[in-house]
């Protein structure tokens, strides 16, 4: 069935995507790629142990965006914390962003080369699309990467809960945030058909 991936022998994934689909999901994984940003310089050491204790920010991202792909990890969801909670939140969450951050951006990096990579190889298969058959790893991986492109256009639609999902399909279609919205609810569709081939 177009547009749905379903699942193949061996625990892979196939969809059927036209030109049109494979070009707006590559476009929106080189996006954020873009807003991720690059890896290590190039000409940093090739020393495996200065690798691993890399420091990367203490600080959260200031784009909106990247706060929602790498939040902070220490937070009382659950009403407003005193000032020495909020300041001993905000300082465990320093400590664990400057440890863990870089390999996050990284495998979020992956992810969406990953499918840059399976994309470009799909559409030199021939005109008008064709099937995209995945791996069960290269699934998991275009899964993190459409829950992070869920994610990025879900930040920059203000969508925090199922709530305002649901304000979304009643958006008229001559609202400017129209394409974004369609993009965000067809990605969800995609992911969530692919978890289910990914479940046992």
């Amino acid at each position: 069935m177009p547009g749905t991936f379903e699942p193949l022998p061996g625990g892979g994934a196939a969809v059927a995507l036209d030109e049109v689909e494979i070009s707006i999901i590559r476009s929106l994984a080189v996006q954020l790629l873009e807003l991720i940003g690059p890896g290590p310089a190039e000409d940093a050491p090739d020393d495996p142990l200065a690798e691993l204790f890399a420091e990367g920010p203490s600080e959260p991202p200031k784009d909106p965006v990247l706060r929602r792909l790498f939040p902070d990890a220490y937070s009382d969801p659950e009403g407003t914390p005193t000032a020495d909670q909020a300041e001993e939140q905000r300082a465990h969450s320093s400590e664990f962003r400057r440890f863990t951050e870089n390999d996050l951006r990284a495998g979020k990096r992956d992810n969406a080369l990953a499918v840059i990579h399976s994309l470009d190889g799909m559409s030199a298969a021939g005109e008008g699309g064709a099937v995209l058959k995945l791996s069960a790893d290269e699934s998991r991986r275009w899964l993190g990467c459409l829950n992070d492109l869920r994610l990025a256009i879900g930040s920059r639609l203000d969508v925090v809960d199922e709530e305002d999902t649901d304000l979304l399909y009643r958006l008229p279609d001559e609202d400017p945030r129209k394409p974004m919205v369609m993009a965000y609810l067809w990605l969800g569709g995609l992911q969530e058909t692919l978890i289910t081939t990914l479940m046992p």
